[in-house]
């Protein structure tokens, strides 16, 4: 099909007096002099190599802020991307455009994948995301898309600059690919409610404020003060601490710890072992800070039984660590020494990522702080 429409893209056209831009893509080579191809196969290789590492190929692109983008034979994009091919057999692609680390972008589609999960598990409904990070040109910007384009994916793109970010949407536009802008329509509301513009800088590029802000240190010195505070260690510091986890063991404690901290929040946690009292400083810090975590029995064996495992013990091996008479006793005694303490919220830590029970407690934490109205502390989340 032909694209008989000329489409230029906004605010980066040239001045007559400009250095014409080369046209994109090269026209289709004169059949009585056939070029030779490489091995198919070492060609998709290197080709997709070069894509996902952000190299440029060896194909004249425009180079802003001189491009524009002529009428083009789908053909012939498909003659231009021949060879490149970086989708996986059977499975939907989605493309994740980023001038920056992609953290935003990839954490997005995240969070949508997690809402297919029904069909994702079994591979009813297969999906491959291809992370294009550092993408601060057009003609890279530009591959990529044609890149999608040939394998028919997805592209999301977050780029800070307007001008980016527009051609962005022209060249899917041309080119047939769907595409969505997850940067520009929050950047664009939150301008029209303060009033001001945006600067269109990627964060970490030259003429942003430093990186190495008050709130960085914060998270460094969270960071540390977690790990040292780690299984109960140093008990005499947890009146230190922002937020204290206790329950009994394996219930992620250290791994929503050290998630915890990396948001800038010091944690200490302390396990519950019967026959071990717990530390009596856990008893004497503000108890709105201190959270106990819970998990179902059989949950708690098979997370045990691995772990185990990993220390080179077997199931017929003899031990209380996994047997499910000794874990039921361990959650009755965790959950008496939480009714004795109601200040504490229980949260039920089964089937739930360590980022969603991290959502729960920040939520409880800054309720408390703020002073806002709560349900029943005692309740079970």
């Amino acid at each position: 099909m032909m694209l008989s429409s000329r489409l230029s893209i906004s605010g980066i056209t040239t001045q007559p007096d400009s250095t014409p831009a080369p046209k994109i893509p090269s026209p289709k080579p004169d059949p009585k002099s056939p070029r030779l191809k490489p091995s198919p196969q070492l060609n998709r290789w290197s080709r997709a190599r070069s894509i996902r590492s952000g190299r440029k190929l060896d194909r004249p692109m425009q180079r802003a802020p001189a491009l524009q983008l002529e009428s083009l034979d789908r053909e012939v994009v498909d003659d231009e991307m021949d060879g490149c091919d970086v989708s996986d057999d059977g499975a939907k692609s989605i493309y994740m455009v980023s001038d920056g680390t992609g953290w935003t972008a990839e954490h997005t589609i995240t969070a949508a994948l997690g809402q297919f999960d029904y069909c994702l598990v079994d591979r009813g409904c297969p999906v491959s995301t291809h992370l294009f990070s550092g993408i601060d040109d057009v003609d890279r910007l530009m591959e990529i898309i044609q890149q999608a384009a040939k394998v028919g994916a997805m592209v999301v793109y977050t780029l800070a600059d307007s001008s980016m970010a527009e051609s962005a949407r022209q060249a899917c536009k041309l080119w047939e690919v769907p595409c969505t802008d997850i940067l520009s329509p929050i950047t664009e509301a939150v301008a029209t409610h303060l009033g001001v513009s945006p600067s269109g800088l990627p964060r970490g590029a030259p003429g942003r404020n430093s990186a190495l802000s008050e709130d960085y240190f914060k998270r460094i010195e969270a960071i540390e003060f977690t790990i040292k505070q780690d299984d109960g260690a140093l008990p005499q510091n947890l009146h230190k601490a922002d937020i204290v986890l206790t329950g009994v063991s394996r219930t992620g404690k250290t791994p929503l710890s050290i998630y915890l901290a990396q948001k800038g929040y010091k944690v200490a946690n302390v396990p519950l072992v019967m026959g071990i009292k717990a530390p009596k400083t856990l008893f004497e810090i503000d108890p709105e800070k201190v959270f106990g975590l819970t998990i179902n029995p059989l949950v708690l064996q098979t997370i045990r039984w691995a772990r185990a495992k990993t220390l080179g013990f077997h199931r017929e091996a003899k031990s209380n660590y996994s047997e499910m008479d000794h874990i039921r006793k361990e959650l009755e005694y965790a959950s008496t020494l939480f009714a004795q303490n109601p200040v504490w919220p229980v949260i039920e830590v089964t089937g739930k990522a360590i980022e969603e029970t991290a959502a729960v407690i920040l939520r409880l934490y800054q309720d408390r702080k703020n002073k806002c109205s709560m349900p029943r502390i005692s309740k079970r989340y």
